[in-house]
């Protein structure tokens, strides 16, 4: 009886690359490239340098499958994660990425479903506003753990931290979020004042 590749471990696959073993390699980027394009685009914020970070850290696994080394206890994913988190914030840093501004908030009271939608989409675009004004490690601490609702455990050993040191990103993030919020409030009720 033969063994089918799609339901092999991705360490299993890993070493048939080594090997190369096209169809292995294949195998691993159709079942992982989602969720690595969706880590590579909350950090980038950017469709087009997500894919092609998640597609760079591919085509380098495929040059140099050795580099993923399994005796060191990570799993595949979590190694993999951490190879596209790196070279996201490398792009970033690179590129120094800004978060464009917020259009203004509809006014007409006449909402529409259409309106709802617009709404929830302003909401989120100043929950990504207020995020890019966090610093880069409490970023990736909310990006891993919230957006890529990946374990506490496994967020950590992405970003080579200890379980504690996440927790602390986490909180001081979440801080950080009511801060910004609370100023934004306080801004809007002045201009409020100032219109009158």
């Amino acid at each position: 009886m033969t063994h089918d590749l799609n339901d092999s471990m991705d360490e299993d696959l890993i070493a048939l690359v080594t090997k190369g073993d096209h169809r292995a390699f294949s195998i691993l980027v159709k079942r992982h490239t989602d969720k690595f394009y969706a880590l590579a685009f909350r950090t980038l914020g950017n469709t087009r340098d997500a894919e092609d970070v998640v597609q760079d850290c591919f085509v380098k696994l495929w040059k140099k499958p050795s580099a993923y080394k399994p005796e060191r206890g990570a799993k595949f994913t979590t190694w993999f994660y951490r190879v596209v988190f790196n070279a996201s914030i490398d792009l970033k840093r690179k590129h120094k990425i800004v978060v464009s501004d917020m259009d203004e908030s509809l006014q007409d009271t006449n909402f529409t479903m259409q309106d709802e939608r617009l709404i929830v989409e302003d909401e989120q675009v100043e929950l990504e506003k207020a995020i890019s004004t966090l610093p880069e490690r409490q970023q990736a601490a909310l990006n891993l753990c919230y957006y890529q609702e990946m374990p506490q455990k496994e967020a950590a050993d992405i970003m080579g931290v200890g379980l504690k040191a996440l927790e602390s990103l986490l909180s001081r993030a979440k801080a950080n979020l009511k801060d910004y919020y609370l100023s934004v409030e306080a801004e809007k009720k002045q201009v409020k004042y100032a219109a009158r």
